[in-house]
Order: C-alpha cells, then sequence, then structure tokens
C-alpha cells in the first residue's frame, strides 16, 4: 500500500474514531438531557401548583366530587381551555400537555384533571409514595407497556399548610412533547458529524499531500536520475527530506563517477588500441634503413595517429564536463543568425579544401538563451559533419527557422545520406561513418557531443535523410 494512503487511512482512523465517540457520547446524552431540563421545569411547577392546592384543601375545595369548587380546578380548567400558539426551536406547539392530579395524606386521589383516577389508591406509585416519606417523588410509566412513545413523567410536590403534610400534587408531562426536540438534536449532531467526518476526509488528503508531495519529488528524482544524470535536486520543505536529498545526490554523484570512468576508460583503451598499433608499426619499420619517401610516409602517419589520439582525449574531456553540469553557466541571450553566420565564416577555408560552399538563411530575431560558446560548438560539428559527406561543387545550408516547439538551426547536405542500420545509432558514442573520399573516420564524439548541449539548453539534436538526398540535421531549442 502507498504511504500516501497509509496516511490517509490512518489520519481518516483517528479523527474517524475519535468523532465516533464524541458524537456517539453527544447522541446519548441527547435524551437524557431533555428529559431532564423536562424534569426541572416539572419540579417548579409542582410546586408552584402545591401552594394552591393548599388553600383548597385547607377549606375543604379539593375532595370527592366537588372538582369545580377550588380555584386550582377552575384555573386548570381555564388552562385547558387555552389555545396555544408557540413556534418551539422550529415546531409549533397549539395544546396544552400538562395533567394534575392530587392525593391526600393516605394517598387516596382528590382531584384529577382529567377525571380518570379520582378516589383511587396511588399510595403505592413511586412519585407519591415517596414525597408522603419526605423524599423526592418522581416515576417515568407507559400508558402502554409496549409502547415507549405513551411514556410519561410525574413529578410530585408535597402540599403543605403551617408545616403540616396535607398530600401530595403530581404534575404529569407526556415525554413526547419534548421528543421531536431531542430528535432534532440528534439529527443535527449526525449531520454535523458527516460534516466533521467529511472535513477530516478532506483535511487528510490535505494533510497527507503536504507530506507526500516532497516524498513524490524525490521519488521522480530519483527514477529519473538514472535516464538523464542532470536532473536537479527538487526543492524539499522538510529538513529530513532535504538531509535525504543531499545524501542521495551525492550518493549519485560518486556511483556516476565511478561508472563514468570505468565505461569511458574502457571506452577510451579500445579506441585507442588501433592507433597505437600504427604508430608502434611505423616506428619499429622506421628503425630499419627505408628509402625517404617511405620514411616520410611513416612520420605522416605517425602524426596522423597522434592527432586523432590528441582529438579524441580532447572530444573526450568535452563530453565529460558537460556530462556532468547540471545546468547552464551565465547564461544570455543568443541571436542564433549571429551565431550561423560566425559558424559558417570559420568553416570557409575547410570547406573550400573540399570544394564546398557554406550558405546561410538566417530568420531575425530567433534569440535563445544560452552558452553561446557550446551552441557554437554544436552548430560547428553539425558543419564539419555535413562538409566531410557532401560531394564536391555542392552547397552545406545552414537554416535558422521558427520550429513547432521552439527555434530550429538546420544543417542539410546532398552527400549519400544515412545507411538504415546508423540511422538510430548516429548519436551513440564512438559510432561514426566512413567519409566517401576514404579519409578516416572521425572519433563519433561530435554528435555526441551536439545532443549534450542540446540537453543542456533545454532542447533537442536530430539527424535525418532528406527525401530529396542528403542529409538534414538540426538542434531544435526553446525560445
Amino acid at each position: 500500500m502507498r504511504l500516501g494512503i497509509r496516511l490517509l487511512l490512518g489520519v481518516f482512523l483517528i479523527v474517524g474514531l475519535g468523532a465516533y465517540f464524541v458524537l456517539s457520547t453527544f447522541s446519548k446524552e441527547v435524551k437524557p438531557g431533555v428529559r431532564q431540563g423536562m424534569e426541572v421545569a416539572l419540579v417548579d411547577t409542582a410546586n408552584l401548583l402545591a401552594e394552591l392546592a393548599a388553600d383548597d384543601m385547607v377549606q375543604g375545595r379539593l375532595s370527592g366530587e366537588e372538582l369545580a369548587g377550588g380555584q386550582l380546578a377552575a384555573a386548570f380548567r381555564r388552562y385547558k381551555a387555552r389555545e396555544v400558539q408557540a413556534s418551539v426551536w422550529g415546531r409549533v406547539k397549539d395544546r396544552p400537555d400538562f395533567r394534575l392530579y392530587v392525593t391526600d395524606e393516605t394517598g387516596t386521589v382528590l382531584y384529577d384533571s382529567e377525571g380518570l383516577a379520582v378516589g383511587q389508591d396511588y399510595s403505592r406509585w413511586n412519585d407519591v409514595m415517596l414525597t408522603l416519606r419526605g423524599q423526592y417523588g418522581v416515576r417515568a410509566t407507559r400508558a402502554d407497556p409496549k409502547d415507549p412513545r405513551t411514556s410519561a413523567m410525574h413529578v410530585a410536590a408535597p402540599v403543605r399548610h403551617e408545616g403540616r403534610l396535607l398530600g401530595v400534587l403530581t404534575v404529569v408531562a407526556p415525554t413526547a412533547s419534548v421528543q421531536p426536540y431531542a430528535e432534532r438534536s440528534a439529527r443535527r449532531i449526525r449531520n454535523g458529524g458527516a460534516i466533521l467526518l467529511g472535513v477530516a476526509l478532506l483535511a487528510g488528503i490535505a494533510l497527507t499531500w503536504w507530506l507526500t508531495k516532497d516524498v513524490a519529488r524525490l521519488r521522480a528524482y530519483a527514477r529519473s536520475v538514472g535516464v538523464d544524470g542532470r536532473t536537479p535536486l527538487p526543492a524539499l520543505g522538510a529538513p529530513e527530506l532535504r538531509e535525504l536529498g543531499s545524501a542521495l545526490e551525492a550518493m549519485r554523484a560518486r556511483i556516476d563517477g565511478r561508472d563514468y570512468v570505468e565505461r569511458y576508460v574502457q571506452t577510451l583503451t579500445h579506441e585507442m588500441k588501433s592507433p597505437l598499433s600504427a604508430i608502434r608499426g611505423a616506428a619499429e619499420l622506421l628503425r630499419e634503413p627505408l628509402p625517404e619517401p617511405d620514411r616520410d610516409r611513416f612520420l605522416t602517419n605517425i602524426l596522423e595517429q597522434e592527432r586523432r589520439m590528441r582529438d579524441l582525449v580532447d572530444r573526450m574531456l568535452g563530453l565529460a564536463d558537460l556530462q556532468h553540469r547540471q545546468g547552464l553557466k551565465d547564461p544570455a541571450p543568443v541571436d542564433l543568425a549571429s551565431l550561423a553566420v560566425k559558424v559558417a565564416a570559420s568553416r570557409e577555408p575547410q570547406a573550400a579544401r573540399r570544394g564546398v560552399s557554406v550558405a546561410v538563411h538566417g530568420a531575425e530575431g530567433a534569440v535563445v538563451r544560452g552558452e553561446a560558446f557550446l551552441l557554437e560548438q554544436a552548430l560547428g560539428n553539425l558543419v564539419d559533419n555535413a562538409i566531410s559527406f557532401a560531394p564536391r561543387q555542392s552547397v552545406v545550408r545552414i537554416t535558422v527557422r521558427p520550429g513547432s516547439h521552439g527555434l530550429r538551426m538546420d544543417v542539410s547536405d546532398s552527400g549519400p545520406g544515412l545507411p538504415d542500420f546508423a540511422v538510430d545509432k548516429v548519436f551513440t558514442p564512438f559510432f561514426s561513418l566512413p567519409r566517401p573520399d576514404g579519409e578516416a573516420k572521425g572519433t563519433g564524439l561530435g554528435l555526441c557531443f551536439v545532443r549534450e548541449v542540446a540537453l543542456l539548453h533545454g532542447g533537442q539534436a536530430f539527424l535525418a535523410n532528406r527525401p530529396e538526398g542528403g542529409a538534414l540535421s538540426w538542434i531544435e531549442l526553446p525560445r
């Protein structure tokens, strides 16, 4: 499982579990909390009405069937007849819900606002029994034992006159009257929990992205190192990752250095065997008496092979420097048209010796940002290649023009072009084709140098056959 998914699951699991326990606790406390608030209100109501009932009981206006004689009974009848229109937290209360009954000191019901229990013995009900004992009397009883919606809360208060206990007054309120508010609160808590989990998920995603973005950059850097050694170390936020990135970069440099040295030493050794063998053979022959023309021919061969080895070493050193550079040094605007004119002028003597001319077609305003010296060397290598393969009395053309992704420097000739087997190998180090006039092969490093210069400038180098004959090489650079 990916690190980002693990972090996201971990964050979401922690937040989700915390939210679940908090919301579960809240949900469990909503209904009891609402009922507790209801009970507190009923306690005050019962004690207030008990004071009114005391006068009626002392004066004998609250006994037997004489329900209309007392002021408490009359007030309660008026209360039940009231039209209530109260909007409470979005719900309309349109009728009174309280029921009231009063017992004497033995627990016998003297008055019932509903007329249901007059004369019945309520001394065993907790609200009456506990109050008669001088304790707080309360109970919750269902009218239908199987239906929790029929539950009602009974809160009692003692009826006293001059310190003497006359009886018990109980206020009854159905819990169904407050149930919608409890459910509404529970629903809002659940909705809030869902929003909280959604926010937690988004926060987890953001946190995971923030924690893993540097890891992703470092992973991309490690992957690209094997393909392109110039990939710079990305900017990393966390100090630990910056330290890890620096260690990776140092390790890459050491590994690349070892691999590079081993690979190029082997290649250089292989490439120098031929000229060294030629020099040794010529030197051994020169130890013997030879005619002057032969002596001159062998000396020329030694000098030619020495030049070839020196050229090979110089080109390898230049290529090695390019391949180990991470970016341009002091880049500046470079006018490609002017650069092409300069390269063409520097190759005129070489082209004249081979009976070839160099023509330049430059687009105005073709400016890139880079190192003029490297771009001049790269374009010069392409022109050298074209001159080497161009037939006499032909023209090597340098054209600066817009490309599909920037600006192009094209070099075309009318030579034999590339054989099919060489199309994909021309940029391979030390790969070289024989010249048409029988001259010695090149070092096979010139086009490698061109490609490295193009890559260093954020561009590409190409070589292909022209439909009308000859070869076309070009460098495409970003504007």
